[in-house]
């Protein structure tokens, strides 16, 4: 994160999950931090686009930042910097893989950046947080709300005078390390497949592939 703890104890309640409170009695959860670090993330995220890009307009502006500040995102940064690893979980929620759980994950992540709110301010709260998230700003940025293929997809069947997409689910795997394969169906028409860790991703996936197909049969103006 490249950033040094002056108070490591925040370190320490920043990985504490509420599961492990209920098996250690006295001791304190994530959660507070988390709380904290819900704003700050937001704040630095809003500050930094609103200077970054002055050209877009409100409703915009919050497009990006909705797909910056989520839990899927979150929870992806959570996993690059190994914060899954470093949980303090309870037995119960460790075996039934709170450590890949994208809502721990990004919870965790939020309460690390309180953590830097209250050890170093909002200064070094700041620059871990756009650090981290910078490279999903800058993809996101390409076209605000971007990545929701699902809307995206919606509006174009729409547009080509089609019925709304449906999709087809299929999990395989364990419940700690469950995999999720979708089909985006229009007009009983397979247009496109996609995979993940979750029902959602798995969606956009599938989403994203059928708006690439049915794209090249929208009509030219």
């Amino acid at each position: 994160m490249n950033y040094q703890f002056q108070d490591w104890s925040l370190v320490e309640l920043a990985v504490t999950h509420r599961s492990y409170i209920a098996e250690h009695p006295g001791s304190e959860s994530n959660e507070r931090l988390e709380f904290l670090g819900d704003s700050v993330v937001g704040l630095a995220v809003t500050d930094h686009t609103y200077e970054a890009y002055p050209d877009l307009p409100e409703g915009e502006l919050a497009k990006l930042r909705a797909s910056v500040v989520n839990t899927t995102s979150l929870a992806n940064i959570a996993r690059g910097i190994g914060l899954g690893e470093l949980l303090r979980l309870g037995k119960g929620e460790a075996s039934s893989g709170g450590r890949e759980k994208e809502s721990i994950l990004a919870d965790c992540f939020e309460a690390v950046i309180g953590a830097v709110f209250v050890d170093g301010e909002w200064d070094a709260a700041r620059t871990c947080a756009l650090a981290l998230l910078g490279p999903t700003i800058l993809e996101s940025s390409v076209r605000p709300g971007g990545e929701d293929f699902k809307t995206r997809l919606q509006e174009l069947t729409s547009q080509l005078d089609l019925p709304g997409p449906t999709y087809r689910l299929v999990a395989s795997g364990p419940d700690h390390d469950r995999r999720f394969e979708a089909v985006a169906l229009v007009a009983k028409e397979e247009c496109g497949t996609g995979a993940g860790t979750s029902k959602k991703r798995a969606e956009q996936a599938a989403a994203e592939a059928a708006w690439n197909l049915l794209s090249e049969r929208r009509p030219t103006t």
